[in-house]
């Protein structure tokens, strides 16, 4: 599961360019993290980006 649960940020696509400008296919993942949180009233564990985790968005068990 590569998606935050907050913020639905996930795996992004691009390319490796070479010095010679050749490309080929990449991914940036996002820093996922398996975290427990209260999730309305209730701990349960999620997956949290760093960004989520940092800014406070989420309240953590």
């Amino acid at each position: 599961m590569a998606k935050c649960s907050i913020c639905g940020k996930g795996v992004t696509f691009g390319n490796n360019v070479s010095h010679s400008h050749r490309k080929t296919n990449r991914t940036w993942k996002a820093n996922i993290r398996r975290v427990k949180a209260v999730v309305n009233g209730t701990n349960k564990t999620v997956h949290v980006c760093s960004r989520c985790l940092r800014s406070g968005k989420v309240e953590r068990a």
